[in-house]
């Protein structure tokens, strides 16, 4: 039960408690105490949720009294917050949900950039209680111009989600982004390139190694992570198999990790996908020619007990180390402007569009499975999609361009149906 105090009087004055008596409007006597004159007067007393004891001082005993009863209306009804919790800084809340946060370590990466990046700059240091919805909508302006549609998503869905959690700890009442919804975009449609254009890269590759690589790339829709986190007993020979289990991780920044083996994307990430004679021939021969070495890699698949073991990868760099990002991205660019040259000299006048990455070779694997028949659950399952939906937001476009194909089946099932009935014809 809350209650409003008087610290500059006694409550309880006892015999001989002082020969200093104040007479107040109502002639009861007042007996000054040790604070009296000292401080705000009136003092509101209560215990929280949790059974301890808290203060809070006034000088207006109207506002005392008002505090009270709010305290005890918000105890009543289960609703009760701590302002002191609520001077926290919104980064030392967030800090406190990252570091509970269950997530893999590529994602761990991902949301302490964004947060370092692009949140804590503006939102960081500002009281959590105090952050406004209209400060969260001046944060998405401001973002949406340097962040992309998608980037801005993710971001935002990192403040939705430390907002959500200091609701639940009891640190603010509700969530400035409750009912805040970000600016409509218009979706891009994934375009993969042609098989022209696919043939020229694989024609590209400078090494026997990297003509492996871009075509088992085409063949199987791996991720680039999981291509370079392939061992050799990852791939079934006979059976033209491989089996994904893991990805090579290559986080960068202060205590990110750095180059590491870790667990799929997720647990539908982890697949066989059958492959093509083409693309088991091109490992063999690879490896044929360059035969694997051990590599000594950190094993973080179980980040519980993360592992350095030696593993026989079946792409590492020319060093035998594991690929990095940055030097693989020049070794690409190079690729696909010597795709492009050769394709000029063909005089052919299909090209590798600009910005195409390794991933663009997983939506041609997606476009050749759905132009033969393909369902949306076998296509997500080859990917490893987490969801179907991911798998039709992705590809729809590629589905609906095929739409002679729903008018056959329509026709083969009713197209001998005549425009009248026999009845009337006959009359």
């Amino acid at each position: 039960m809350a209650q409003v105090v008087d610290r500059w009087h006694l409550s309880r004055p006892g015999e001989g408690a002082g020969p200093c008596r104040v007479h107040s409007s109502k002639t009861r006597v007042l007996v000054p105490s040790a604070d009296h004159g000292r401080g705000k007067r009136w003092q509101v007393r209560y215990r929280d949720a949790s059974g301890k004891q808290c203060k809070e001082n006034y000088a207006r005993k109207p506002d005392a009294d008002a505090r009270a009863a709010a305290v005890e209306t918000d105890l009543n009804r289960g609703e009760f917050i701590d302002r002191k919790a609520g001077r926290e800084t919104f980064r030392a809340v967030a800090e406190r949900w990252r570091a509970s946060a269950v997530h893999r370590p590529s994602t761990a990466a991902s949301v302490r950039q964004r947060l370092e990046s692009h949140v804590y700059p503006a939102l960081g240091q500002r009281p959590i209680a105090d952050i406004r919805q209209s400060e969260i909508k001046a944060w998405i302006k401001d973002r949406s111009q340097v962040l992309a549609p998608v980037s801005l998503r993710n971001t935002y869905a990192i403040i939705v989600t430390v907002m959500r959690s200091a609701v639940l700890d009891g640190v603010i009442r509700s969530s400035p982004c409750d009912g805040v919804k970000l600016p409509t975009r218009r979706r891009t449609e994934v375009v993969p390139p042609g098989d022209v254009a696919v043939r020229a890269l694989i024609d590209a590759a400078p090494t026997i190694r990297e003509r492996a690589l871009v075509l088992l790339a085409a063949c199987s829709g791996l991720r680039q992570g999981e291509l370079f986190g392939l061992e050799v007993r990852h791939v079934d020979f006979l059976r033209r198999e491989v089996r994904v289990e893991q990805q090579l991780c290559d986080i960068t920044g202060k205590g990110a990790g750095g180059v590491f083996l870790g667990p799929a994307k997720t647990h539908e990430a982890e697949r066989t996908v059958p492959l093509a004679k083409a693309a088991v021939d091109a490992v063999a021969a690879f490896l044929a020619a360059s035969p694997p070495r051990e590599v000594e890699v950190w094993d973080r698949t179980d980040p519980r007990t993360p592992v350095k073991r030696k593993a026989l990868l079946i792409f590492p760099n020319a060093e035998g180390r594991p690929v990095q990002r940055s030097p693989w991205a020049r070794t690409w660019s190079g690729i696909v402007k010597r795709a492009n040259a050769a394709l000029e000299v063909a005089g052919r006048d299909e090209r590798v569009p600009a910005g195409t990455t390794l991933h663009d070779l997983r939506h041609y694997y997606a476009s050749l499975l759905i132009k033969h028949r393909e369902s949306v659950k076998t296509v997500q399952k080859r990917l490893g999609h987490s969801k179907p939906s991911i798998t039709l937001d992705t590809y729809t476009h590629l589905w609906m361009e095929d739409e002679d194909t729903t008018r056959a089946a329509v026709e083969a099932a009713l197209g001998d149906v005549p425009p009248m009935c026999p009845e009337r014809q006959a009359g």
